[in-house]
């Protein structure tokens, strides 16, 4: 049997070696670096776009993930307040030891995960994720300050999920169908190609983070309905008729730059395929992203961003959502079937709930005016978030620009009217300033 020995031996060798070079394969991390933060805002795009959720539900995703992480991080950089003592019915938020050893952006790290396993189905994903991101932490953090961040992380992330428990999330879930008013010539139908359900016909009964109330910045009423061909309605009508009927390669450019649709079907015959994107929401995201490394934001800063911009985000939403659903206003495509022409289609495919307010105008504009108060009125970016889906890339001197295209584009689109569009885009600035105004950030950045 002494034969089998150096045989044996070098198996033994072997082993010891690939384990050498295993635990030699796992990078350390920097945790000062901020790209701990933006890996896993772009985690988390991809698991909402692969577990397809609808825009509004994934601004509430985003935010309390975001919040969760730059509240436990803050700690990185004493100078910056927490966010969620500002906004509405937050508890108060877990302190760190004094005299203990931290690194607080590990408890960031932890704090955005746990939330964001709580908050999506591909929790898999999610722990695959976040125990390949810790490990690399691990190796360059000593265990008691590693042990004690992961802790911290926890008790931050918990506090924020108790608020989620509570903001009428679980109640909208189970309330009854939304009621299709067929007889009633004014009021929203379904629309083609699907004739879907309403989506969110309940979100207005989100608790927002800033505003009073959803109703708090209320647009003034859409134009009456109106076949009358010199009336205010009709011819906004006619104007998405024409303006579809006469797309060039630069409007249709801009119609799909800014889709965002999350699930797009494509009907062959009796065949329906499915495409997957980006929110909105998850594109203002990532714009919020470009803007850190742009402007080579530190962790706590481009955390800071994040939790903004979600936030802008998820009351954008609920104050279109509050107006769609009490408006009930009908999309073009309803119209100019019926008395235009019956093949008319729009060149986007128009999303199942009501037209007025336009969802992107709103919630670009609320954004965009938190980025614009956190990096500049004038700063000019290059937006690449779209190239993964195929939609090309786009520059602009301004988030507002951006912000105005992205309303504009709806309307190209066929999917709204054009005062929907200038409308939303009034209504999300009053939302982006007022949370800008309640978090104490805008009279604070004004005097950097």
């Amino acid at each position: 049997m002494n034969h089998y020995k150096p045989f044996l031996l070098l198996l033994l060798l072997g082993g010891l070696l690939t384990a050498c070079q295993s635990t030699s394969r796992v990078q350390t991390l920097d945790p000062k670096s901020p790209e701990s933060v933006h890996s896993c805002v772009k985690k988390l795009t991809d698991v909402i776009v692969y577990d397809i959720f609808s825009p509004p539900v994934a601004s509430r995703i985003y935010t309390y993930t975001a919040l969760a992480a730059y509240e436990a991080g803050r700690f990185e950089d004493s100078s910056q307040p927490s966010l969620t003592q500002h906004l509405n019915d937050f508890p108060a938020m877990p302190k760190p030891e004094a005299g203990q050893s931290y690194a607080y952006t590990l408890a960031g790290v932890k704090a955005f995960c746990f939330v964001a396993e709580k908050l999506t189905f591909s929790k898999d994903t999610i722990r695959q994720f976040e125990a390949r991101l810790l490990e690399r932490f691990r190796v360059s953090v000593d265990k008691p300050t590693y042990e004690r961040s992961i802790a911290f992380g926890e008790q931050i992330a918990k506090k924020i999920m108790e608020r989620a428990a509570k903001d009428h999330y679980k109640e909208t879930r189970g309330m009854e169908r939304y009621s299709i008013k067929q007889d009633i010539e004014d009021k929203w139908l379904p629309t083609p190609p699907d004739y879907s359900d309403a989506v969110e016909p309940y979100w207005g009964l989100i608790s927002p983070m800033g505003m009073d109330s959803a109703s708090q910045f209320k647009p003034e009423r859409p134009y009456p309905y109106s076949r009358n061909p010199q009336s205010p309605f009709w011819k906004e009508v006619v104007k998405v008729y024409e303006t579809g009927n006469a797309l060039d390669e630069e409007k249709k450019a801009i119609a799909r730059f800014w889709d965002d649709n999350p699930f797009v079907s494509q009907h062959s015959g009796h065949l329906m395929i499915g495409r997957k994107k980006m929110t909105p929401g998850g594109h203002w995201m990532a714009i919020a992203g470009l803007a850190a490394r742009q402007t080579k934001a530190n962790w706590v800063k481009s955390a800071q961003g994040y939790a903004l911009t979600a936030s802008a985000l998820l009351d954008g939403f609920i104050s279109c959502w509050d107006e769609k659903y009490r408006s009930e206003y009908l999309r073009p495509v309803t119209v100019i079937d019926k008395f235009l022409n019956p093949r008319w289609e729009s060149y986007l495919q128009t999303p199942p709930f009501p037209e007025y307010t336009s969802g992107h105008s709103v919630i670009s504009a609320s954004a965009a005016s938190v980025l614009s108060q956190l990096y500049g009125a004038n700063f000019a970016f290059h937006d690449t978030t779209e190239k993964e889906y195929g939609h090309g890339e786009r520059s602009f001197h301004s988030f507002m620009e951006a912000a105005e295209q992205a309303g504009i584009s709806r309307m190209y689109g066929g999917i709204h009217y054009e005062f929907s569009c200038k409308r939303g885009m009034e209504q999300g600035k009053k939302v982006g300033s007022w949370l800008l105004l309640k978090t104490g950030l805008s009279a604070s950045l004004a005097q950097r």
